[in-house]
Order: C-alpha cells, then sequence, then structure tokens
C-alpha cells in the first residue's frame, strides 16, 4: 500500500520526528500584542503552527498543514511525503494544504493520498474542490486521494499507524501512535482529554507529544498541567508540550516541568 525505503542514513531504520511547528492557533508570538513575559530573543518562543514529519524505515509521513506548511518544509529540508494526515479540519492545520502541490509534482501520479476522519475530510473537500480529480487540473496543480485512516494500518516490516478520536470542543481530533518493532510515539495534539482507548493506546510510549495549550482553563484544549498529568499517568519515557500559547515562555516553562518533560519548539527533532 505505501512505499518503504530504509537507507543508511537512517541508523537502524529508527523512528524521527521533527516537530515543524509547535504553536497554536494564533501562532507565537501574539499579533498587536506586547507578548509580555515571552522572551522575543529566544527562537524557541517563535512558535507556528502546528506540524509534524515522521520518517519511519524510510517512510515519510506527514502531520498537518498549517499556514506556514511552505516555509516548514524548507527549514526542516522535508523532500518526500509517502502520506499525508490531518488530525483534523481546524484552520491551523489545514489551510496549508495547497502547499503540497509540490509533492505532488514529484510523483509518478502526481497524486498525495490524505487520511482523516470523517469531519477533515469534508472540510478539504469545502476548502480544495478544484484538488480531487484523478489527476492535477494541470502540472502544478495539487491533487489528493482521500481516505478515512482506520483504527489500525498495519504496514508491515513491524511498523503499524493506530488511530483513536479525541475530543475537541465540537469536533473529534485523531490521536495518532506510530509503532515501529514494539517503540511507540503518540501525537495527541488538539485535545481536551484523552479517553481511555487513547490512554491504553499510548501507555508507556517511548515519546508523548500531548496538548498542553497554556496555564489556564480551556474549553477544548488541555492546560500545561493537565497534559503533565497525563504524562504522568500513561508513564511516557519523554513527554513533549505541544500547541503551546504565548504565555508559556520556553525557559521560564521548562524549569518548572517533571524531568522527562520537555515543551516543544519548532525544529526540534527526535529519535527512538
Amino acid at each position: 500500500m505505501f512505499a518503504r525505503r530504509c537507507t543508511a542514513s537512517i541508523i537502524a531504520c529508527v523512528m524521527r520526528f521533527i516537530f515543524m511547528g509547535t504553536g497554536t492557533s494564533q501562532g507565537v508570538p501574539l499579533i498587536a500584542s506586547k507578548n509580555e513575559g515571552l522572551d522575543l530573543s529566544n527562537p524557541k518562543n517563535w512558535r507556528t503552527r502546528a506540524s509534524a514529519h515522521l520518517n519511519i524505515k524510510g517512510l515519510d509521513i506527514q502531520i498537518d498543514a498549517g499556514p506556514e506548511f511552505r516555509l516548514q518544509c524548507l527549514k526542516n529540508n522535508i523532500k518526500n511525503i509517502d502520506f499525508f494526515i490531518l488530525t483534523h479540519g481546524h484552520a491551523d492545520h489545514i489551510v496549508g494544504m495547497d502547499d503540497l502541490r509540490r509533492f505532488c509534482d514529484l510523483k509518478p501520479d502526481h497524486i498525495v493520498d490524505v487520511y482523516g476522519e470523517d469531519g477533515g475530510l469534508e472540510r478539504v473537500k469545502s476548502i480544495f474542490p478544484y484538488a480531487l480529480g484523478d489527476s492535477p487540473a494541470q502540472r502544478g496543480y495539487p491533487c489528493f486521494k482521500l481516505h478515512n485512516l482506520p483504527p489500525l494500518t498495519d504496514l508491515g516490516n513491524g511498523v503499524k499507524i493506530h488511530s483513536t478520536l479525541l475530543p475537541h470542543d465540537t469536533v473529534k481530533t485523531l490521536g495518532l501512535v506510530f509503532e515501529e518493532d514494539g517503540k511507540k510515539i503518540a501525537y495527541y495534539s488538539d485535545c481536551k482529554s484523552l479517553p481511555d482507548e487513547a490512554q491504553h493506546l499510548a501507555y508507556k510510549a517511548d515519546a508523548l507529544v500531548i496538548d498542553g495549550l497554556r496555564p489556564g482553563y480551556h474549553h477544548s484544549h488541555m492546560s500545561i498541567y493537565e497534559a503533565i498529568e497525563y504524562g504522568k499517568l500513561l508513564k511516557a519515557k519523554s513527554v513533549y508540550l505541544t500547541h503551546t500559547t504565548c504565555q508559556i515562555d520556553y525557559e521560564t516553562w521548562q524549569r518548572q516541568l517533571p524531568e522527562n518533560f520537555f515543551i516543544a519548539y519548532d525544529g526540534l527533532t527526535f529519535e527512538v
């Protein structure tokens, strides 16, 4: 179903995860604001809209594409996308999908496979109707083939993708757990809580990426304290808080976090 490559540059075929964007829907710093308490001399406090890229045994998986997607690809040297996962249809995760056109150009059939849940795929249809034909309208245009992401996608060779729905206000977000030869990375952005199934899938993950919006309560996102509690509950080896607002100054909050908890920032990369 998917092409798989394992090159010498990917040591022992590890899972390599890149945080392309780690900010909230308005980005960090905030437009037309003093951004008090935020050290703007620290590049870790300049956070674009949340997205990520994962390589597993040579398979390149892109998660979401917000407004800065093109610039994120250039900054992180993203040269290939085997398939694209849309976690949900909110603007900060979807509006950059037009820039998938370049990756369409690079494919023999000029089509990028897009996986998501019902609500997100319907939003793709409404925003990008020109990209839904059997082939690009003309060379250089995007072309998407839409698929519902099942609860389990077995890619063979020890690689699996688990998906589960997470509550996010009036919509559902796809929670993702990537598994390779017993190692696990969980990606749970844009959610208010973790249902039992999501907890089960991510339990004792090698890395848990989780929504940690801000210190105070929010009706559709976890606070930084709620995210910490879930990280402890799930006994993840490493926990990365993402989708953070301008209320989260990197150095200030990193000093306060428990051991093996981290504030994610744009360009941060880890391997398991």
